[in-house]
């Protein structure tokens, strides 16, 4: 069955079209690259994650405010996915899906380690900065080539078999770190002078992986058609949701800084961290498997579970906290693997980098202005904090509804 664009159900798996692999062949070795690229974003993870864990109280140590970590944080975010507005249709255009991966990747992973350096909080930001900006060059070239490759297997189980190995390293990253900073006495400099290990690992098998797979989108097919003019209507109201859902969610350096503010130790931070990343990278992939048989509908129990987060990590003590952080993960693995998935069966190949750009993009936009918002609450009260955060990813749900009901009648045809 198909949508009104043409194109497979968010559940289905995509027809095996004739490609430059034979059918028999392009089944194990797309499964193959999709590993080889949840590995190296498992070593990816590690880097920044690692750093992320303890970012909001290395800002706090320099000398940055409560609303200035905010600020550094959101704006991060803006810029690390509103630039894939630009990324995602050059790689379209020009056909550059690697040589753009690897200019953002080498930035990113640079940028990481630099952080040891720093003297001042205006230095930190620029890395800062600088590091999602590497992400935001990098994110929708990989994730269309990703996409080819998941076409034959589910989009859900390929992009859940990815995150769950990106989260995996998310997971490690905080737990290193951790331990770097209780055997140093909270050396930070020394903590994220340690990430430089991974960073390197992770440039080696992107130089591999591009030797392997020089040409992903021949998993998929050679049809290259763009089914009429603009994404369809379907995909307009679902990068509006995913732009709800995405402002009601606070940047973990400011729940830090509000842990270790209402007692939480130190040390103990990047464990609350490292916590949500399982949770994520094991909900990432038993709900991306889901995915592929009860499609996008999927999403609305999510959304749900997933806003329960802000009034255990925000009112909450340690125990609501914890709990807090691991359903704030499950949320950021249901973003980063079931909202991408659902994009691959939406829009047809020749514009996915362009689609993973404006979906990312456009809830980068929204994670930024409701990072600023929820800086700005904080000094308000924290229960203004939850109302915010709750109400806006609610908000997201009757949108998804409407996305679901445009593709049942797909089914009945």
């Amino acid at each position: 069955m198909t949508g009104s664009a043409g194109n497979p159900e968010p559940g289905a798996r995509a027809p095996q079209r004739k490609g430059r692999f034979p059918r028999p062949r392009r089944y194990p070795l797309a499964v193959r690259f999709v590993i080889v690229v949840g590995v190296m974003s498992f070593f990816a993870d590690f880097t920044y994650e690692g750093s992320r864990s303890i970012l909001g109280q290395y800002l706090g140590l320099l000398g940055a405010g409560t609303l200035t970590i905010a600020v550094i944080s959101g704006l991060g975010e803006l810029l690390g996915y509103g630039l894939r507005l630009l990324s995602g249709p050059g790689a379209d255009r020009t056909g550059w899906y690697w040589p753009i991966t690897i200019g953002g990747y080498v930035l990113q992973m640079s940028a990481v380690p630099l952080l040891a350096l720093a003297t001042s909080w205006q230095f930190a930001a620029v890395l800062v900065i600088l590091e999602r900006i590497g992400k935001a060059i990098r994110n929708p070239p990989r994730d269309a080539m990703l996409s080819h490759a998941a076409a034959g297997m589910g989009y859900g189980w390929a992009f859940g078999i990815h995150e769950a190995l990106d989260q995996f390293g998310a997971m490690i990253g905080p737990l290193v770190i951790a331990l770097a900073l209780a055997v140093s006495a909270h050396d930070y400099r020394l903590a994220f002078a340690v990430l430089a290990v991974p960073a390197a690992l992770m440039l080696a098998l992107l130089v591999a992986a591009r030797f392997l797979y020089p040409r992903p989108q021949d998993f998929e097919s050679t049809n290259t058609a763009t089914n009429g003019p603009g994404h369809p209507r379907m995909f307009r109201v679902y990068v509006v949701a995913t732009a709800l859902v995405a402002m009601g969610f606070a940047d973990f350096p400011v729940m830090a800084f509000h842990f270790q503010q209402n007692g939480v130790p130190t040390v103990i931070t990047p464990i609350f961290y490292a916590s949500a990343m399982a949770v994520s990278g094991a909900g990432s992939l038993a709900f991306g498997r889901l995915f592929d048989r009860v499609g996008i509908g999927l999403l609305v129990p999510l959304t749900v579970i997933a806003a329960v987060y802000a009034p255990l990590a925000f009112l909450g003590g340690f125990w609501p906290s914890l709990i807090g952080s691991c359903l704030w993960g499950l949320g950021i693995g249901v973003h980063e693997s079931i909202i991408p998935a659902a994009v691959g069966s939406m829009v047809p190949p020749a514009r996915r980098a362009s689609a993973y750009g404006i979906l990312t993009g456009s809830y980068g936009i929204a994670w930024f202005a409701g990072s600023v918002a929820i800086g700005a609450l904080i000094g308000v009260s924290f229960p203004a904090v939850v109302s915010f955060s709750v109400a806006i990813q609610l908000a997201a749900i009757p949108l998804l509804l409407v996305v679901r009901r445009e593709r049942r009648p797909a089914r009945a045809r």
